[in-house]
């Protein structure tokens, strides 16, 4: 695998009091991106950040905003996302019936624009689109929730995902979210995945800065 790994912590794990620090500390422990999860209490249960809180790293960080939006009708917050500061906004196709659409419309909002999969979610869901596709993302856990357990055949899923991309070939970033830590990472990164998102194995570790940096050498990748 060539290129460099991209580390995007989530801050669904940070610590809210003292957010803008914990984003400055990922900043300097060298975060690629900063990856911020959007649930609407419906298409998932929990119920997370809306414009304001991007809005609020935007103030913080010139890194990309990584936001994945789990929630259904997601093109009702495409306007209000990109104008808060969203460098990338990742929509699912469970909840996405007109993606070409709505990825037209996210560029045309001065995004990148990305499609998410769910564990059960078939790689074909978006072999139509690929050309449109600027970040595919291969969710390694069910959404909802931080902190939960690498489901291990995603790691099939993904080298097969990276397959399609470069048949295709396309740029698009493939990431992985969920479950991603010392552990996974580098099964993952052989598997061809370029992008990874990681929140509780950064945020809970004794040094969180220096967490970014191990788990970016356990792609075999010094800097």
């Amino acid at each position: 695998m060539s290129g460099q790994p991209r580390i995007a912590p989530s801050i669904l794990s940070a610590d809210f009091s003292k957010l803008g620090d914990d984003i400055a500390m990922c900043e300097s422990g060298g975060a690629d991106w900063i990856h911020i999860d959007v649930m609407d209490g419906r298409f998932v249960p929990n119920l997370t950040f809306g414009a304001k809180v991007i809005e609020t790293v935007r103030k913080r960080t010139a890194l990309t905003l990584d936001v994945h939006l789990m929630v259904v009708e997601p093109e009702k917050y495409f306007d209000d996302f990109a104008a808060a500061g969203a460098s990338l906004l990742t929509i699912h196709a469970e909840a996405a019936p007109h993606l070409h659409r709505q990825l037209n419309r996210i560029r045309e909002l001065g995004c990148r624009a990305g499609v998410a999969l769910n564990p059960a979610t078939p790689l074909d869901a978006v072999s139509e689109i690929l050309p449109e596709l600027d970040l595919l993302l291969i969710m390694s856990v069910n959404p909802g929730f931080g902190g939960q357990k690498f489901i291990p055949y995603s790691v099939d899923k993904i080298r097969r995902a990276r397959l399609m991309l470069d048949e295709a070939r396309s740029n698009a970033a493939l990431e992985v979210d969920g479950g991603i830590n010392r552990d996974t990472i580098s099964s993952v990164w052989e598997a061809g995945a370029d992008t990874f998102v990681a929140g509780n194995a950064i945020f809970s570790a004794k040094d969180p800065k220096a967490e970014i940096g191990v788990l970016r050498g356990l792609c075999g990748v010094t800097v």
